[in-house]
């Protein structure tokens, strides 16, 4: 897991105006809180975090005068039409603590002939060492036949990583393609009348 270091500033001003503000001066307005700390309110610098937050459950090493905390990003709000970043909350967190995140499932190979692979669940939850969170995890389906299927306890998880979700949640399973080219209820197929 990687750690981006970004430059925190402490904010002393609040509202609408105060926010308007630090968006004109390319920064963004973020809350730092959890452990039972008094919530700090700070300025983060737009393009870092923007880039930072790129990288799913980043940490991020906030460093400034009066600050030296790892966070991990909980909540990102964006203008919804131009897409920057509007405010964020970031959730503290220390070295040897567990946390629970959501990272990507990626699947691999291609199943045998025409069978093809069908993904309810894209991410699943999990609990991990703060500074240790997995990047995802893969299945590999290539040779499997159609009716094979993978639960999210059945998944290879990385050590120290443990489900937190349903073991018995659906991740994927293989199934037939969509027969092409035959007949749709109500119609005659090729060949035969339709008296």
């Amino acid at each position: 897991m990687s750690e981006v270091v970004i430059a925190a500033e402490l904010r002393t001003e609040f509202g609408k105006g105060a926010a308007r503000k630090i968006r004109r001066a390319n920064k963004v307005p973020a809350v730092l809180y959890g452990h039972g700390i008094e919530t700090k309110h700070l300025t983060l610098p737009g393009h870092d975090l923007l880039l930072a937050l790129r990288t799913p459950n980043v940490l991020i090493r906030l460093q400034g005068e009066g600050i030296n905390e790892i966070a991990l990003p909980k909540g990102v709000q964006r203008d919804p039409i131009k897409g920057f970043l509007e405010h964020v909350d970031l959730l503290l967190v220390k070295r040897g603590e567990k946390v629970t995140v959501e990272i990507p499932v990626t699947v691999t190979g291609d199943p045998i002939g025409s069978a093809i692979v069908e993904q309810p669940l894209g991410t699943i939850s999990v609990e991990a060492e703060a500074t240790h969170i997995p990047t995802g995890v893969e299945v590999d389906v290539d040779g499997k036949d159609v009716g094979y299927t993978v639960h999210a306890g059945d998944l290879k998880l990385p050590a120290g990583t443990t489900l937190a979700g349903d073991p018995e949640a659906l991740v994927l399973h293989v199934i037939a393609a969509p027969s092409a080219g035959l007949p749709q209820e109500g119609e005659a197929a090729e060949g035969e009348s339709a008296e």
